[in-house]
């Protein structure tokens, strides 16, 4: 019953007296007095008061005017009527205007206490209710703050399992710890292995007004001792988590509150420390994203360090771009071979220094070698004064045959243009053969020496037809001039015997060509 405020108005000294001393203050009630109706209703509308025990018969203003008074002011003050006429009628009207009991005079002080608590029954309840919907506005307020801090978690969660730029989540990072705290200020700082100080990262400061005076290096320490202790060290407004990866402390993550100095709360603290492994997974992943994009780029310089000396500088940059592309250990696959063989290189190596004889061979294996990287071709090997090389792989080429006679064109033309600077005996001429069948593209060897090339029969007819072919001509088989006709100009040349196939293939020796 303590803070419940009663006014007892009545123009006797005595009868306030009596209910005061008797009735009010042994029971823990804090009276108000009230000598007149006028006096009543300002302290009434004036004073946070609970009950009012109320005489009929007074001066200036009388119980029933009391109550005309209060209702006009929409006052609820739950009313006890103190009355020497208990008839009938008066009750009737009283309680009409919202009195709540009445006792009649003279009373004992038990028959008071007995009106009071009938009266007080009411606004004992609406206090509880009010004391209730008081709870439940705040744990309601609390449950929705903590479904935002679950949220913030949440999705700095995504973000760090989104494997995003490493300079992105540690700034979002911040800004979360800024909204979950209420902090002014946030940050994260960062060890410099180099020199072994810590290096502001982020910084974000959403507070505006005259700070206190915070050194830097006061934040520092506190940062290195977060780190040092292993768990979140807090100083009033100041509180900073440590960043552990794999264990190993690398900086902090500090909020701070330099302009109203409110302290952090040990909520606060385990916030903190939740979105500071956060920071530390995504400082992780970055480095193992680092660490996985060096791998790539490596594999890469394999890559090309493997084709750039076989292939066109375009397909390398393709192969690079997808080294998918190729599929190593042996596929089979529809090729064009083109096969080329320096005439009369035999009996000239049999005169020539070897000096020249190098010099000379290197000249033309040069231009044929142009030619084939030039149309995309791939460089098989080198067989002596031989060249083998084929189109359509590593990677698809949908006109590998016409890619294929375009080079042993190009080929043969620059040879001749070469020959004007060669004296008459080192004017040699390459004899070509073309073909186009189903081989097996891959890997061929031993695990300690293998080859990336091409066997099958399509191989064995691009020699045959090679070996055919007088100095700067060109000899192609059927299917090769079936795909090829609309673009040069060929003419039969009679049939040529292959190993291992029961009939002699037709061959065409190119005369033109138009693209």
């Amino acid at each position: 019953m303590s803070n419940i405020r009663v006014l007892v108005v009545d123009d006797s000294r005595d009868m306030r007296e009596f209910v005061v001393q008797c009735v009010l203050e042994p029971n823990g009630f804090e009276p108000l007095e009230a000598a007149n109706g006028a006096e009543a209703l300002r302290k009434a509308l004036e004073s946070s008061v609970d009950l009012m025990l109320l005489d009929l018969e007074m001066p200036k203003m009388n119980g029933f005017e009391v109550l005309d008074g209060l209702r006009a002011r929409r006052s609820e003050i739950p009313v006890v009527l103190m009355t020497s006429h208990g008839s009938e009628a008066i009750a009737v009207e009283v309680f009409r205007k919202g009195v709540r009991d009445y006792v009649i005079k003279p009373f004992t002080a038990e028959e008071m206490l007995a009106a009071i608590e009938r009266a007080l029954t009411e606004v004992r309840l609406q206090r509880e209710k009010e004391a209730l919907t008081t709870r439940l506005v705040q744990a309601k307020r609390q449950l929705e703050q903590r479904l935002r801090e679950l949220d913030t978690l949440y999705h700095i969660g995504k973000l760090v399992t989104a494997l995003m730029e490493r300079d992105k989540l540690l700034e979002r990072v911040v800004n979360a710890a800024l909204y979950v705290t209420g902090a002014e200020e946030g940050a994260i700082l960062l060890e410099d292995e180099r020199v072994g100080e810590l290096q502001e990262y982020v910084r974000k400061r959403r507070a505006k007004g005259k700070e206190r005076q915070i050194s830097r290096r006061t934040e520092d320490q506190l940062a290195a001792d977060a780190m040092r202790k292993g768990e979140a060290t807090m100083t009033g407004a100041m509180l900073y988590a440590p960043l552990k990866v794999g264990g190993r402390p690398v900086g902090a993550l500090g909020v701070s509150n330099k302009v109203t100095a409110r302290f952090f709360s040990e909520h606060d603290r385990r916030l903190l420390m939740i979105l500071a492994d956060y920071a530390a997974i995504g400082i992780e992943n970055a480095r193992l994203l680092q660490r996985v994009e060096q791998t790539k780029e490596r594999e890469k310089e394999q890559i090309r360090g493997l084709f750039e000396r076989y292939v066109a500088p375009s397909v390398v940059e393709k192969l690079v771009a997808r080294p998918d592309a190729i599929a190593l250990g042996g596929v089979r696959q529809r090729v064009t071979i083109l096969f080329a063989d320096i005439r009369g290189f035999s009996d000239f190596s049999a005169r020539a220094a070897p000096e020249v004889l190098v010099d000379v061979l290197n000249r033309h294996i040069t231009v044929a070698a142009e030619a084939i990287l030039a149309e995309g071709g791939t460089l098989d090997k080198f067989l002596g004064d031989a060249v083998l090389a084929y189109f359509n792989a590593p990677l698809p080429q949908p006109d590998h045959a016409l890619r294929a006679v375009r080079a042993a064109w190009r080929m043969c033309r620059a040879v001749e243009e070469s020959h004007s600077r060669l004296p008459p005996p080192s004017r040699l001429q390459f004899g070509v053969g073309v073909s186009t069948g189903d081989v097996l593209v891959g890997n061929i060897g031993a695990r300690e020496l293998m080859s990336f090339t091409v066997i099958g029969d399509a191989v064995n007819m691009g020699r045959r037809l090679q070996e055919h072919a007088r100095g700067g001509q060109i000899l192609i088989c059927q299917q090769v001039y079936g795909l090829v006709q609309g673009y040069v100009e060929a003419r039969p040349v009679g049939v040529v015997e292959i190993k291992g196939h029961p009939q002699p293939e037709p061959a065409f020796e190119v005369v033109a060509v138009h693209v």
